[in-house]
Order: structure tokens, then C-alpha cells, then sequence
């Protein structure tokens, strides 16, 4: 078949055709392969035994973690080497790596679960409308994340730096991963107390899930009081837990502040 294609039209066509799974070549007429015969001169190959590859360890991406937060001396060191760590698929994903916000010398550390939509455009934790109403439950106790003052600011962070694609909920291997950037985190921090808020903070510090029973019982976790808490945005979709959330703080602000 005569063609009059350029080279680049060609190039292009076989491309496609490649991507249709089409290997052979066609010709313009159709072929009745059950009436072809063999070619009794045809010697069959018998392929050697294809050697068998040596089996590489298994790598674990939580090891690494553990590795570089182990290194980090002071938590500049440890934010960079979360933004560096390849491993964590929600990386890719993610506009920006929420670090922290508030006073690092705070006797109080709060860890939420993972960044929103808006806590991933700006880079901070705790900005959206739960952030807000953060906010407003930290000022009923006399606590500002914005306030100079340590006996009165808090630390924040999140158990995940990236937000996870729609909000979803960060999994377990995802947790497992991160969890030794976590706990250099809070070795770091050294705080008083720790408020772990919401199921994902709790399954990360208490290795337990079920927030609506775990909230306002003190804990521990690595040596430091953990207090678990209604995350805000759980707030948000039931109001009438708020009075829970109260009396949370009230145990918080004796806990600490008194």
C-alpha cells in the first residue's frame, strides 16, 4: 500500500497503535492461518532457564523516618527533613508541608490528624473553620496560639504534614510512617501536656481509636499527660457535643494553667 505519511504522521500512528495493544503488522488482505502449513525445517529453541534474581530486602520507609528524626537536633532540622522524606504519597499531592504554628516553649501541645484544604494553601495548621473554632475554645481558657507569652500560648501540629486527597482520613500506613517524625516532634517540644484531638491523634499517642469514650480521660504517652478531645471540625457537624469539649478544657486549664 503506497502511503504518502510524513515521518512525524507515521511516527504517530504507530505510537497509537502501539497504545491499542496492536503488535503485528496487518496486511491488506485477510490470511487463513489454519491453512498455512509448518515449515518442517523450523527448529524449535527451547529457552534457557532464566536465572533466578537475588531477592532484595524488603525497605521500609518507616525505618528511614525513624533514622532522620533521630538525626534532627533542634525542630528546623526536623521540619526539613519531613519535607525532604520521598516516602509519604500524600507528598505529591499536597501544596505545602504543615509544619506547626504557635510557641514552641508552650506548656501545651496540640496535635490535630492531617491539613485541610485551607491549612494546605497557607502551610499552617488549624486556619479553616475548625481552626476557628479552635481558636475561640483556646480564648474561653485565656490560651492563644498568637500570644508571646508561653504561660499562655499553645504548640500545634498535626500527626500528617500533607493533606490527604478530599479530606479523606490518613490510613495506617500512612500514620505508621510518619509516626517517628511525631515522636521527635513532641521529644523536642518536651511540653507539660499533650491534647490529642480527635481518633487519628489518639490511635497515633494511645494506640487506641473511639474519641466519643477517650475524651476528657487523661493518658500518657511517652512520659507526657495526653488529654484526648473532640476534634473542632467534630464540633462543627455535632454542636451538642460542645458541652463535652467544655468541660475538656476546664480539665485542661486545671491540669496545666492552675
Amino acid at each position: 500500500m503506497d502511503s504518502d505519511l510524513d515521518l512525524i504522521s507515521a511516527k504517530a500512528m504507530l505510537e497509537w497503535v502501539e497504545e491499542l495493544g496492536i503488535s503485528e503488522a496487518i496486511s491488506e488482505k485477510p490470511i487463513n492461518r489454519f491453512n498455512t502449513k509448518a515449515d518442517e525445517n523450523a527448529k524449535i529453541t527451547v529457552p534457557r532457564s532464566i536465572e533466578r534474581l537475588p531477592t532484595l530486602n524488603a525497605y521500609v520507609p518507616m525505618e528511614e523516618a525513624a533514622i532522620l528524626s533521630a538525626k534532627a537536633e533542634n525542630l528546623q532540622d526536623l521540619k526539613t527533613a519531613i519535607e525532604e522524606f520521598p516516602h509519604c504519597n500524600l507528598k505529591q499531592g499536597a501544596r505545602n508541608a504543615v509544619f506547626s504554628a504557635g510557641s514552641p516553649s508552650a506548656k501545651i501541645m496540640i496535635i490535630g490528624e492531617a491539613p485541610g484544604r485551607d491549612e494546605d494553601y497557607h502551610g499552617v495548621p488549624f486556619v479553616g473553620r475548625a481552626g476557628q473554632l479552635l481558636d475561640k475554645m483556646l480564648l474561653s481558657i485565656g490560651l492563644n496560639r498568637n500570644e508571646s507569652d508561653i504561660e499562655k500560648s499553645v504548640y500545634i501540629t498535626n500527626v500528617i504534614p500533607w493533606r490527604p486527597p478530599e479530606n479523606r482520613e490518613p490510613s495506617s500506613e500512612e500514620i505508621d510512617m510518619m509516626m517517628p517524625f511525631l515522636r521527635r516532634h513532641i521529644e523536642l517540644v518536651n511540653p507539660m501536656a499533650v491534647v490529642a484531638m480527635g481518633n487519628v491523634s489518639c490511635q497515633c499517642l494511645l494506640g487506641r481509636r473511639g474519641i466519643t469514650k477517650l475524651r476528657g480521660i487523661w493518658d500518657e504517652a511517652f512520659g507526657i499527660p495526653v488529654l484526648p478531645m473532640l476534634h473542632p471540625a467534630y464540633l462543627l457537624r455535632n454542636p451538642v457535643a460542645k458541652r463535652e469539649a467544655w468541660f475538656d478544657l476546664l480539665s485542661l486549664k486545671e491540669m496545666v494553667l492552675s
